[in-house]
């Protein structure tokens, strides 16, 4: 990088600037109005506002529409190898106690730009440590970070994740491609969420192996899952059944299309087979088309978790998205009898949480039935959103009276 002939100085538009000031982590082409020279990706960019005055620094990649990600705001520091140190420490330091702790060894360490990390996260299965990047920038200081990670946390093992759009320079330009980073452990990690034990496909699973936001959504569902016959719709690896079980639940059900997710459940649930109130409760799967089979099928539920994959991907994709939620919720609704229990969530950046509640709460009204609302819940502690966009996760409870 060419940090050496001098530091790469970033002149902003007063809009962005303003976005910069009130902590907004990204600065898009468009937004700079000019800058000293050409930059490398990868590179620290310096942002000064219309009077030289210092406002953030940030990595720079000339080959996206966010040209810069910021890793510090404020005031001057020196960005080097102890300040990585001391923000991965600070990062580990607020998640021990409250969310690692003796019954949870799976959680997210880093979270992003709403810690300082744009566009890398790091997640804990046990022993193992996953990071994953979803920016060059990240690639031609990997090596530097590497080395920061293993020197505060000491895991047994550390695999790196590439988003699909970098995967190809990874390999090309920087030599990384995902895997083990040195000595090669299991694909497969078993981990503790709460004293459940799951597991974590580390190099092939969705995400970093495992859907660890909805952890404090789980509890929650224990805690209302006594004595009811539940239903798990898009139910992927069984983590709200197996917290409904754990809680008392009469039956689970876990109804997903993919095989394959219904197979990683049932090796969830034989890894829980010690925990006597696990073990017995009843259990059945439904391989369908769940959209086709909420519309299809005629059994009730005392409780249902609608919990779909992102159905937003794309602002295109926002309407479409709201209609299937409509649907989906409108269909949970009419299959719950006196005191039945809506858990519905969403994942969907593009789909707000104010948009969400709306729908899931017009479903219930048109159902002309008596209902009230449990709670709301956004992002667990280790999955902080600092800002509008990193605010995807949103879940809404509610009980139907009549």
């Amino acid at each position: 990088m060419n940090e050496t002939g001098g530091r790469l100085r970033i002149e902003l538009f007063p809009r962005a600037e303003a976005a910069v000031r009130r902590g907004h982590p990204w600065v898009y082409g468009e937004s700079i109005k000019g800058q000293n020279r050409e930059g490398e990706v990868g590179e620290l960019a310096v942002m000064y506002d219309r009077n030289n005055r210092f406002m953030a620094v940030g990595l720079y990649d000339p080959t996206s529409p966010i040209r810069v990600r910021i890793v510090h705001c404020g005031k001057p520091a020196m960005i080097d190898r102890a300040w990585w140190l001391e923000k991965v420490r600070s990062c580990v330091e607020r998640r021990e106690g409250s969310v690692v702790n003796a019954g949870t060894n799976g959680a997210r360490l880093i979270n992003g730009e709403s810690e300082g990390f744009p566009g890398l996260v790091l997640d804990r299965y046990a022993g193992t440590l996953v990071a994953k990047l979803y920016t060059a920038a990240w690639l031609p200081r990997w090596e530097e970070m590497e080395g920061v990670i293993r020197e505060v946390l000491e895991p047994q093992h550390l695999v790196l994740r590439l988003s699909r759009n970098i995967q190809e320079d990874a390999a090309k330009h920087w030599g990384l491609e995902e895997g083990f980073r040195g000595e090669a452990g299991d694909e497969i990690v078993v981990f503790s969420e709460n004293g459940i034990r799951f597991e974590a496909a580390v190099i092939n699973g969705q995400k970093t192996g495992f859907f660890l936001d909805q952890r404090d959504n789980r509890t929650r569902v224990e805690t209302l899952a006594a004595g009811r016959e539940v239903l798990n719709v898009f139910s992927f690896s069984g983590g709200f059944s197996l917290y409904a079980a754990r809680g008392g639940a009469k039956s689970v059900t876990d109804l997903d299309i993919s095989g394959h997710a219904l197979e990683s459940a049932d090796r969830n649930y034989q890894l829980n087979e010690g925990d006597a109130r696990i073990a017995g409760v009843s259990r059945e799967t439904v391989r369908a088309d769940a959209f086709k089979w909420m519309d299809e099928d005629p059994r009730t539920y005392d409780m249902i978790i609608v919990d779909p994959p992102s159905l937003a991907k794309r602002e295109k994709e926002r309407e479409g998205a709201i209609r299937a939620y409509q649907r989906l919720n409108g269909r949970a609704i009419e299959r719950l009898p006196p005191g039945g229990i809506l858990v519905a969530a969403s994942c969907s950046a593009h789909v707000s949480e104010v948009e969400f509640y709306d729908i899931v709460r017009s479903a219930a009204m048109r159902s002309g039935r008596s209902w009230r609302e449990l709670w709301t819940s956004g992002h667990a502690e280790d999955h902080p959103a600092g800002f509008a966009e990193a605010r995807y996760l949103k879940a809404l409870c509610l009980e139907f009276e009549c």
